[in-house]
């Protein structure tokens, strides 16, 4: 088996060298070509599809539906522009700090941007 920490950097290498291909032939390149509103609907889709299989199918099925889960959250951070490892170094950060204390601090970064969680 392959490295585990390694699995998803490899993954996201392939995914970024499939912008620029054909999507006639590319499930991934034919994901960039159609945008950002397809391809957040395609993380949806597979989100809700790993809930159900959490909550009502095999293991197997989760299993599955997990690594499709994982894909599309890669094509996502690829289209726009963010590294796995900016995401593994917040998962750092945070490694250490209750989450309550964490979220606290990430509401009022937000608010102080405009943004409310």
């Amino acid at each position: 088996m392959p490295n585990d920490s390694k699995i998803i950097d490899q993954l996201y290498q392939i995914i970024s060298a499939n912008k620029k291909a054909d999507p006639k032939i590319s499930y991934t390149a034919k994901l960039f070509s159609e945008g950002r509103n397809k391809i957040v609907r395609k993380l949806g889709e597979e989100s809700v599809e790993t809930l159900i299989a959490a909550l009502s199918e095999t293991q197997i099925r989760l299993v599955s539906e997990s690594a499709d889960l994982l894909y599309h959250l890669l094509v996502l951070w690829a289209d726009c522009d963010i590294k796995p490892t900016e995401v593994w170094d917040e998962l750092e950060r945070r490694q250490g700090i209750s989450g309550i204390v964490e979220k606290n601090v990430r509401k009022n970064l937000y608010r102080k941007n405009s943004y409310d969680l």
